[in-house]
C-alpha cells in the first residue's frame, strides 16, 4: 500500500469551498454552503465559483450572508467543523470589511428603532379607532 508523499502532513492543501465555508462556520450546513455558492453570494479572486472550485491559502473572498458581506483572506483549511473559535482561526476579515459591516448593522438597528409593532392584539377600543381612522379617506 502506497502512501502520498504529504501524508505526515495532516492539512490539505486545498478543500471544496462549500466544505470550507461550513467548516468556517459561515453557513450551519454544508447544503447552506452549497445553495449560497450557486446562487452566486460567494466570490473567489473577484470572480462566481462552483461548489467543487477548491480554496487554497491566500485566497481572497467575499461572501454575502443575508444582508452582510465578508471580504476576507484565507488562513487556514479544514475539512471538519470545529469549535467556533478554531474556525475563526481559518480566516481573516480585513478592518474595512468589518467597519461596513458594523456601520450597516447600527443602520438598521437605527431602522428598526422608528417603528415599534404592538406587543398585543388590539382591544376594543382600539379597533375602533383603527376602523375610525381607516374611513378617514371617505370624508
Amino acid at each position: 500500500m502506497s502512501q502520498r508523499p504529504d501524508s505526515d502532513n495532516n492539512a490539505p492543501d486545498a478543500v471544496r469551498i462549500d466544505v470550507w465555508l461550513w467548516a468556517a462556520r459561515f453557513f450551519k450546513t454544508r447544503a447552506l454552503a452549497k445553495q449560497a455558492v450557486v446562487a452566486g453570494r460567494v466570490e473567489i479572486g473577484g470572480g462566481a465559483c462552483k461548489p467543487s472550485r477548491n480554496v487554497r491559502v491566500g485566497d481572497a473572498l467575499v461572501i454575502e450572508r443575508g444582508e452582510e458581506r465578508f471580504e476576507i483572506a484565507v488562513e487556514a483549511l479544514s475539512e471538519r467543523r470545529g469549535p467556533a473559535a478554531a474556525a475563526q482561526a481559518l480566516y481573516s476579515e480585513s478592518d474595512e470589511s468589518r467597519a461596513r459591516r458594523e456601520q450597516s448593522a447600527a443602520q438598521r438597528r437605527a431602522e428598526r428603532a422608528g417603528f415599534r409593532p404592538p406587543e398585543g392584539k388590539p382591544d376594543k377600543r382600539a379597533r375602533r379607532l383603527i376602523r375610525a381612522l381607516g374611513d378617514i379617506d371617505a370624508i
